[in-house]
């Protein structure tokens, strides 16, 4: 019985890290450790110091060879402290299995990773081609790279999209479904380096947290940042503009490819964070935003051809048009408040539509994992059956296209009428079946309940 536990206190110390008795970092950031009686390990730089501090403090005229031993075991171990004082130790990750290396061959195709998307993302035609080309040359990129006659230029893209179309959904997607590693990160936080906020090389940080610390991972994956027009140069400011001219100066050579020092496991530099080097080179940058109020620049550029008269383009002929996005180019983008050294990195260029209520209701029944999808499957698992008429779908959908807030708009809606549901339904056994109507969502009626064992 004895041998069993004494096992099991073994694999359990197998189990996690071993952390550094004196600045309490694992061993898998500190290094390996040097061990002593009574479970006390320490690391390193910590040993070096403690040297240091011998050799320049007052110990250094004491001999420690004329006194007493020492006993390490009267020390209090790490494993004895107090829980409320330990750090939670880290989970040693397992093994992972080899995975096979990316050759011609087995690269997805275009039209394999469009059909990927399909399953999940609802219209988006063009920028779902869009993508998928993009990722697959981006694959071959890195593939051939000892190409030395013909160098493969990187097709970095800028998306632009109302809010709600699904940039961020996606390119999330895009990251279930491929082998690289791919970040997503949000430029609302980036600022010029030394001023409070992210430094533009936080953003290769977290690519490289995603590929496990692994360098060489990293630098042939597909960074996605998100809100890049929150970035745009501020207008008529007399001061630094250190979130938004300078943050785009910045990224200039990340997108392009240069040798970057980066932040091991931290998001900023400092004197305690260990630095490696990366080379984007290799590293697909992909950029989104919703770049609020440009349909006006737009309309103004497109308004200058306007005239009197028969047949003549009047000034409210694109006001009602949803999609005047489409009509976006890079002068546009200038006027707006993006740099032309920026967009210039940035040669893919294409926008999503903006969602109508044919849209909506197709992500209402199509993807897979379809939000009504969700809550079918979680009555499920109390017997119950929840079904949909179509009247539902199409009053969810003019919700929706009230709120204006696109695709993030049905999950407030649906959470709204079905809260009094899954509330009652766990109360009552008898329940069977739930069918959903217009009126009730529109708040004219109650929803279709039959009872277990009626036709």
């Amino acid at each position: 019985m004895s041998d069993n536990i004494n096992n099991n206190d073994k694999d359990d110390k197998d189990e996690y890290e071993k952390y550094c008795y004196l600045c309490r970092r694992p061993e898998s950031t500190a290094g390996p450790f040097i061990s002593m009686p009574g479970e006390i390990h320490i690391c390193n730089q910590c040993m070096q110091k403690s040297f240091d501090s011998f050799n320049n403090g007052p110990m250094q005229y004491i001999d420690l060879s004329k006194m007493p031993n020492i006993n390490m075991s009267q020390f209090m171990p790490f494993d004895d402290l107090p829980k409320s004082q330990k750090v939670k130790k880290r989970k040693k990750k397992e093994e992972k299995k080899e995975e096979t290396p990316l050759t011609l061959e087995n690269i997805p195709a275009p039209h394999k990773i469009k059909g990927m998307l399909d399953e999940y993302v609802v219209g988006q035609e063009y920028a779902k081609k869009a993508i998928s080309v993009a990722v697959y040359n981006h694959y071959k990129r890195v593939i051939t790279n000892s190409m030395d006659d013909i160098e493969i230029e990187k097709s970095n893209m800028l998306m632009l999209g109302p809010t709600g179309c699904g940039k961020t959904y996606l390119v999330k997607t895009v990251a279930k479904l491929l082998n690289v590693p791919l970040a997503i990160t949000d430029a609302t936080t980036l600022t010029e380096a030394g001023y409070i906020g992210d430094d533009v090389e936080s953003i290769l940080s977290k690519l490289l947290a995603v590929a496990d610390n692994d360098v060489e991972k990293a630098e042939m994956g597909i960074v996605f940042i998100d809100e890049i027009d929150k970035i745009a140069k501020k207008k008529e400011t007399h001061s630094r503009d250190v979130s938004g001219e300078s943050v785009q100066q910045g990224l200039l050579k990340i997108l392009e490819g240069a040798d970057v020092e980066v932040p091991v496991g931290s998001g900023s530099k400092n004197a305690m964070t260990p630095m490696t080097t990366m080379n984007t080179r290799n590293i697909l940058f992909i950029c989104g935003g919703a770049f609020p109020e440009i349909e006006k620049i737009i309309k103004q550029r497109l308004n200058k051809q306007s005239s009197m008269g028969f047949n003549a383009d009047l000034k409210d002929k694109y006001d009602k048009d949803d999609n005047i996005i489409k009509e976006v180019t890079n002068d546009d983008l200038r006027d707006f408040g993006m740099i032309p050294e920026f967009l210039g990195r940035l040669p893919v260029l294409f926008t999503l539509d903006a969602l109508d209520k044919d849209m909506y209701i197709k992500i209402l029944k199509e993807p897979k994992n379809a939000i009504l999808k969700q809550y079918q499957k979680l009555l499920a698992l109390d017997e119950v059956e929840l079904l949909f008429d179509d009247s539902a779908y199409e009053a969810i959908a003019d919700k929706a296209l009230e709120k204006k807030t696109g695709a993030r708009a049905l999950r407030a809606i649906i959470e709204k009428f079905m809260l009094d549901i899954m509330y009652e339904i766990p109360r009552d056994d008898s329940i069977g079946r739930v069918t959903i109507t217009g009126d009730y969502i529109n708040g004219k009626g109650a929803p279709i309940i039959e009872l277990r064992g009626t036709n």
